[in-house]
């Protein structure tokens, strides 16, 4: 049995198309030409900042995963450094081949090049597999990140108003009945004369 070579090395624009297919369901949604040019911008950003990252790993000369690194701080509350591994991804067909843990292993040799004591990993929730991993290597859940659209969020905390003028009739007899129940509570109040 021949063992393959793995080979960790910094993205370039022209993994972009490829980098599309690996993160298809994380970038927006859009036709592949414009995902394509949105991840040369990433790339490109990512090698322009010392701060930021995208790391792949080929198996065998084809690109088999990738991870976005980049410094940041643990939260908006908690300016503790740490670097953030957004999406390490591996292409199914590369799977239990030790791409992951080489993905991991540039995580940690970026954060440990920058003076950085914590990685943090960001991985579908839904993905059991992948948070298997991650709980193999000791990345503990800390957080729940969830997301809606705009106007679902403000469908389900603002209360329902009808337009003017719609149900009116109904408003008006239900204002109706509540002036009899009242007229009734106050003549059974009165004294008998």
């Amino acid at each position: 049995m021949s063992r393959y070579s793995l080979t960790t090395r910094v993205a370039t624009p022209e993994d972009a198309p490829v980098l599309a297919e690996l993160w298809n369901d994380s970038l927006r949604r859009a036709d592949r030409s414009e995902q394509n040019a949105d991840l040369e911008l990433v790339v490109k950003g990512a090698e322009a900042s010392p701060e930021q990252r995208v790391v792949v790993v080929e198996y065998d000369g084809q690109l088999a995963g990738a991870v976005y690194l980049r410094i940041t701080t643990l939260s908006p509350l908690n300016l503790e450094p740490c670097v953030q591994a957004i999406h390490p991804r591996v292409f199914d067909q590369f799977r239990r081949h030790g791409v992951g843990h080489t993905l991991m292993e540039a995580a940690a040799a970026f954060a440990e090049d920058n003076g950085i004591l914590h990685v943090v990993a960001a991985v579908p929730h839904a993905s059991r597999d992948t948070n298997r991993f991650m709980a193999r290597l000791g990345i503990a859940p800390v957080a729940m990140y969830r997301i809606a659209p705009t106007t679902l969020l403000r469908s389900r905390i603002s209360p329902q108003r009808s337009p003017v003028g719609a149900d009116s009739g109904r408003t008006r007899v239900l204002a109706a009945r509540r002036s009899l129940r009242r007229a009734r509570a106050e003549r059974l109040a009165l004294p008998e004369a």
